[in-house]
């Protein structure tokens, strides 16, 4: 049975550390595929669990070199500290390098500087540094060789001890020309890159940390009438829980008592407090205002929306855009290139006579300038912010995917109902078509009872007495439903359908009801019309500008709905939608999404994340509405949990932003490399600039993508 499993792995310094855990994973029997992330250590694995388990995959990550992490957030929190431990001892040791080297420049003949000269004193300095400080770089540069996935550390690991050797042998062959401030200096310079970057790239996961936080450790239930406190993650599934003014919410459920407000902008982004009443349903993680309120638990621990949420980002920040891999297959072949330039570097500047320490210098310094971290980093940590900023605007980004081609839409098909439109409607006017039956409504509302379409739902609550139980329920996609009730064959549904279904046509007066884009649906009992009933869906506050902000950004919209033409066309011209298909059924709008792909190029979709998944599925982009809802979890590639499509624009502008971070951070790790290793293979960089120009060109990139927390979204 196929089974999928998130690892989270430690010990990984480059992006080919990933590709190295990923190559063990997919050797490993029964796994049909497997995606690493350096930038947040998850490994996603697909695997047949009737040929492997997880304990396996466990001690493959293992035997490649690298390390299985329960708790993610503390392994970084030591993982810096021990870079920081590392990086003081380096630098320590390194000081009296860094003096000579200015003393080298201002005071060359003094005492001490005759006194750093000394060739044993270096040895003693700078061992500690190369097999203490710089293990962590032979351990890689070992694991990544033995894995067939060449990393940075083999750089930085092959030119420091190449620095190193080459200075122990002149101190014991009788020579004074020594290269240990290169190896040393180069060692902290490295670390200090790593620890800057290690603590830059924790910020990056600064969204999921938060979410995290939000969920309240404990948590006042009442069992057997009495109320106690207990840690949150011992509630269960119909516990009632009291929450007072100023407390989170542990657990995702229905108010049964109290009402109150409730800040949910960790959910939606709006800063509006919700009103919450008795039958409310209320979210764990969401802050409660000055009311108190008791509700019953429904979902608990990993299942709560809050949880939802965070797995769909940690998901999301895993995944790899289109843009990312070809970076990767960059990465795969720079490390041996790198090498060999290096080994040409060294013999050509033999063949020029420049001595084998000035070739070994040039050498040095193109491993070390070469090293791709900040190729390795240039997307990843642009799509983390990106994806975590959008969890904090309402906007669940599901993959990098969708991110990346958010950007590039050219045309929105926008369902009506429950999207540009509330999704509460109400019934406006009512027709009696027959005398046969006393109270057809009474019928209607019985047949629509178990029925989970919105219009269902208001027909069976227009009927305020007691109804008959329906039996042979039955929903016919895009048309309406029947019924039995009391033994009476009952069918609810569109105009032209229900006239079909009966083999009559309906009076003129039927069609009139749709006047200022009423939604008509007729009720026929026993196949005979019984009754019309006009049904209105108030347009959303937000709609219009949404759809302006949308044109604005050069993306055509087309309202899509199965509903009649004269309602779809009301409410594409109050909300500025210049384009309308109407009547049709979920099928038709897969047809139009791949209709207007020919035209147009990427297109994205807009549902409530039920009645529309086809079309979501079928779109470039699909944008789920869906309130929090499982269902929206489930479809789109982008849920909008703030119920509303003036996110939609702001998820586009995210896509832009993101994605010009990621351009400039490519660019700017390319031009590292580009302009680097030419200046250091022709000695116009020594191998300790070279080191420090490497470790910075990391930090800058990580820096550039924590930019985008701050970018004004246009």
């Amino acid at each position: 049975m196929k089974r999928e499993a998130v690892i989270k792995v430690g010990g990984m310094s480059c992006v080919r550390c990933s590709a190295a855990v990923e190559n063990a994973l997919k050797a490993t029997k029964g796994v049909e595929s497997a995606e690493v992330s350096y930038a947040n250590g998850r490994a996603e694995v697909v695997f047949d669990d009737s040929l492997t388990d997880l304990k396996t995959l466990e001690k493959a990550i293992k035997k490649a070199g690298y390390s299985v992490l329960e708790d993610v957030r503390n392994a970084r929190k030591r993982e810096f500290k021990h870079s920081v431990i590392m990086f003081a001892f380096s630098a320590v040791l390194s000081l009296p390098f860094f003096v000579m080297m200015a003393l080298m420049i201002f005071a060359p003949d003094s005492a001490a500087m005759h006194l750093l000269h000394n060739g044993y004193l270096q040895l003693a300095l700078a061992t500690p540094v190369q097999f203490v400080a710089g293990f962590r770089f032979y351990r890689g540069a070992v694991h990544s060789v033995a894995n067939k996935s060449p990393s940075m550390d083999l750089l930085v690991a092959l030119g420091t001890t190449a620095s190193y050797a080459y200075s122990v042998y002149m101190l014991f062959s009788g020579g004074n020309t020594f290269y240990f401030e290169s190896s040393a200096m180069i060692i902290t310079l490295v670390l200090l890159g790593k620890t800057l970057e290690s603590r830059a790239r924790a910020r990056t996961s600064a969204a999921i940390e938060k979410l995290m936080d939000l969920a309240p450790k404990r948590a006042n239930v009442i069992r057997n009438g009495v109320e106690t406190e207990i840690p949150a993650s011992q509630i269960v599934i119909g516990d009632i829980v009291v929450v007072r003014p100023g407390e989170a919410l542990a657990a995702d459920g229905t108010v049964i008592e109290g009402a109150t407000h409730i800040d949910e902008s960790m959910l939606t982004g709006e800063s509006m407090p919700v009103s919450k009443a008795v039958g409310d349903k209320v979210f764990g993680g969401t802050v409660n205002g000055r009311g108190a309120i008791s509700f019953r638990a429904e979902n608990v621990g990993s299942e709560t929306m809050l949880s939802g949420i965070i797995r769909l980002v940690e998901e999301a920040q895993s995944s790899k855009a289109h843009i990312q891999t070809a970076a990767d297959k960059v990465s795969a072949v720079f490390v041996p290139a790198v090498a060999l330039i290096a080994l040409v570097t060294f013999g050509a500047s033999m063949l020029c006579s420049l001595g084998v320490s000035e070739s070994l210098d040039r050498a040095v310094a193109v491993l070390v300038i070469a090293c791709p971290c900040s190729l390795g980093l240039a997307t990843p940590t642009a799509l983390m912010v990106g994806i975590g900023r959008g969890a904090s605007m309402g906007i669940l980004i599901k993959n990098a995917d969708a991110l990346e081609h958010s950007c590039k839409i050219k045309a929105l098909v926008l369902d009506k109902t429950g999207t540009v439109t509330e999704g509460k409607p109400k019934i406006t006017a009512m027709a009696e078509l027959s005398n046969s039956y006393e109270a057809p409504l009474r019928y209607a509302s019985a047949a629509e009872s178990p029925s989970e379409h919105p219009l269902g739902a208001v027909i069976a609550a227009e009927y305020k007495g007691e109804l008959p139980k329906a039996d042979d329920f039955v929903s016919v996609t895009g048309c309406g439903i029947t019924a039995a009730v009391e033994g009476k064959s009952v069918a609810v549904g569109k105009p032209a359908w229900i006239s079909e279904l009966c083999g009559k046509e309906l009076p003129k007066s039927v069609f009139e009801l749709s006047n200022g884009g009423n939604t008509v649906v007729v009720a026929a009992i026993d196949n005979e019309p019984a009754l019309a009933i006009a049904i209105s869906d108030p347009i959303r506050a937000e709609s219009a500008a949404a759809i302006k902000r949308i044109e604005q950004l050069g993306i055509k919209t087309v309202l899509v709905t199965g509903d009649n033409e004269s309602a779809a066309n009301a409410v594409a011209s109050a909300v500025g939608i210049a384009e309308t298909v109407s009547n049709v059924l979920p099928e038709g709008k897969v047809l139009k999404v791949k209709e207007l792909r020919e035209k147009y190029g990427v297109i994205g979709m807009v549902g409530d994340g039920i009645n529309d998944a086809p079309a979501l599925t079928a779109a470039d982009v699909g944008y789920a509405i869906g309130g929090g809802t499982d269902i929206a979890m489930e479809s789109g590639d982008i849920v909008l949990v703030g119920n509303g499509i003036s996110a939609v624009p702001d998820a586009v502008a995210l896509s832009k932003a993101t994605m010009r971070k990621i351009k400039q951070n490519l660019f700017w790790a390319f031009f590292y490399n580009s302009v680097g290793i030419p200046l250091a293979a022709f000695g116009f960089l020594s191998p300790i600039i070279a080191g420090a120009a490497m470790a910075f060109s990391s930090v800058s990139v990580v820096t550039n993508s924590l930019l985008l927390k701050k970018t004004k979204l246009k």
